[in-house]
């Protein structure tokens, strides 16, 4: 309603709109006593009028702001303690650092804190009232004449009752309890970025102020889980999603994995049912490939890594390659870099593990003697253990399911030994080796798929290397080669004779040569290879340039530079080797 009302000291009528009056009417209304306006002759009349008043997003129930009384914490004291905190060595750590400006900007604006709330639920403000005298009491525990008092009907704000909870919960305010001791403060607080001033700050100040120490060491912040579009999950737009409906059509470990691998600290995801497919599949290969290697370990014993010397190019490489993982992954929980964990985690179980060793120790399981298969086996056994270990706190369901299955030591792999590097495992030389070799493979299935040559179909190789080192590796392993290449007849030397009739693999050290007259137009192979030397020449364009760039040879760290120089001769090389077989053909 519009109220009209008249002053004592004013002639005539006015649009009652000003505070005081609302606020005097309010207060009358509230007692049941509005009346007096018109009694004293204050209160002329009141006309209803239609006008806009907001709604409430989630209930739909009208809201109109009005003027009450509310219990504040003055917070200039406990902000500046905050910010003077985080140049200490008890400073709490963001992750990403980014957050800690957004956490120094609200401390060094905040305004004073309305902790007062009128809610039917909640810790009820500390106040008491006395029934006659209307003096007011504030204390940790009631009046000891109680019922002359009447309990303030505000409660606490949420925010702060849970940002008590890093001490509270340990058996606060006794500081000498067993649990305060051992666990405050706390390590890490996983939480959204969202409410960094809500809650986090919150904790901070006020666990400064009760205990005298930050409340924990690091702070890691993630992002919101929007819809596909972008959009923030909400009941108004119904595009939430429940996450049981995810996990009963793909389990918990697929969703697990998919928020791990899917996001970067601080950054909002996107829900994706192609992305859960994705992590379903996945989950689905390590099953899988778990399956054989249980499979082939039979009644066993836990396996152990045999004698190094009975290990092959692929035993040498593979353990390399799973201690290297081992450390990347070990380096990047520590960095709550889980994300990039993932994706080693990921790279290793489907390329290396996967597509590559497993298939290789079915030549050896298949043909080998008793003594090279048992070391295939337990090698086969050893690499699941340690992978089983390493991805299940991401994925505890599938990993114990699985690691209960296979021949092992202890009663769950909850409380089994993680992984740890082993320095005696790295080998930089076998995966250097193995890289050759699996770039070869890759080569030869190249060239019969643009030839459209199955892989069953016996073709004659030629592989000119550069040196004798490749010679031998190649030599060494012609077992893999007559496996993943199925040659009909196989040449490996410096100097070969190349038929001009050829479809070739230019590698780093070796090119691979497979006469395929019948399949190949000269023509073609030749506008193959000056689309190749043209890839290649970029290449090497784009890496002398780089290592043309100062800033970056200077800046950059000793091992980035070498990398990228060793990348720069292996692109001069394989550019060399193309030059030259297009030469070869245009002469024939």
């Amino acid at each position: 309603p519009q109220f009209f009302a008249q002053r004592p000291e004013m002639d005539g009528m006015v649009c009652a709109d000003n505070i005081l009056f609302l606020k005097t009417y309010r207060q009358l209304e509230a007692l049941g006593r509005q009346d007096q306006f018109q009694d004293q002759g204050y209160m002329l009349k009141i006309d209803p009028i239609v006008h806009s008043v907001g709604h409430s997003e989630r209930t739909g129930v009208q809201v109109e702001s009005r003027l009450s009384t509310q219990w504040f914490v003055k917070m200039k004291p406990l902000a500046e303690r905050a910010l003077a905190n985080q140049k200490t060595d008890d400073r709490v750590n963001f992750i990403p650092e980014r957050f800690e400006h957004t956490f120094n900007q609200w401390m060094e604006n905040v305004h004073d804190w309305v902790i007062s709330r009128q809610l039917w639920w909640g810790h009820q403000i500390p106040a008491w009232y006395h029934k006659e005298t209307g003096e007011m009491y504030v204390g940790m525990e009631a009046p000891a004449d109680a019922e002359n008092w009447v309990q303030d009907k505000d409660v606490l704000d949420t925010w702060f009752s849970s940002a008590l909870w890093p001490f509270s919960t340990m058996g606060w305010p006794n500081t000498d309890a067993e649990d305060f001791k051992r666990y405050f403060p706390t390590t890490t607080l996983v939480t959204g970025y969202d409410i960094i001033f809500f809650w986090v700050s919150r904790m901070i100040f006020q666990s400064l102020e009760f205990t005298g120490k930050a409340p924990f060491r690091n702070v890691l912040l993630h992002g919101l889980i929007r819809d596909e579009q972008g959009r923030k999950m909400s009941k108004s737009l119904g595009n939430g999603i429940d996450p049981m409906d995810v996990v009963e059509k793909y389990g918990v470990d697929a969703l697990r994995w998919f928020l791990v691998t899917g996001s970067t600290p601080g950054q909002d995801i996107r829900f994706s049912y192609k992305k859960m497919d994705a992590s379903w599949n996945f989950i689905n290969k390590i099953w899988n490939a778990s399956r054989y290697v249980i499979m082939n370990l039979g009644d066993m014993p836990a396996p152990q890594l045999p004698d190094q010397s009975k290990w092959d190019l692929a035993d040498r490489w593979i353990l390399s390659r799973l201690n290297t993982t081992v450390k990347d992954v070990t380096t990047k929980f520590e960095k709550f870099e889980f994300g990039e964990a993932g994706r080693d985690l990921y790279n290793f179980i489907w390329n290396d593990f996967c597509d590559w060793y497993i298939e290789m120790t079915k030549e050896k399981l298949n043909n080998g003697t008793d003594e090279e298969k048992d070391a295939t086996k337990n090698i086969l056994g050893y690499v699941l253990d340690q992978t089983l270990k390493l991805i299940h706190p991401i994925m505890p369901f599938v990993t114990e399911k699985l690691w209960q299955a296979m021949p092992h030591d202890g009663q769950s792999i909850m409380v089994a030994d993680y992984p740890v590097e082993h320095v005696e495992l790295a080998n930089q030389k076998a995966e250097g080796e193995m890289e050759d070799l699996i770039e070869l493979i890759k080569a030869v299935r190249n060239i019969r798929n643009q030839a459209g040559a199955p892989m069953s179909s016996p073709v004659k190789m030629m592989i000119k290397v550069d040196d004798q080192a490749h010679a031998a590796v190649f030599n060494e392993n012609r077992d893999y080669l007559d496996r993943f290449c199925h040659p009909s007849d196989l040449t490996i030397a410096t100097e070969v004779d190349v038929p001009k009739l050829a479809m070739s693999g230019i590698l780093a050290g070796a090119t691979v040569y497979i006469p395929m007259a019948e399949l190949v137009d000269l023509d073609e192979e030749r506008a193959r290879m000056e689309k190749e030397i043209t890839k290649l020449e970029k290449e090497v364009a784009r890496s002398t340039k780089k290592l043309g760039n100062e800033k970056f040879v200077n800046s950059a760290p000793e091992q980035v530079v070498a990398k990228e120089r060793a990348k720069a001769e292996e692109w001069q090389q394989k550019l060399a080797s193309a030059k030259e077989r297009l030469a070869s053909l245009q002469e024939g």
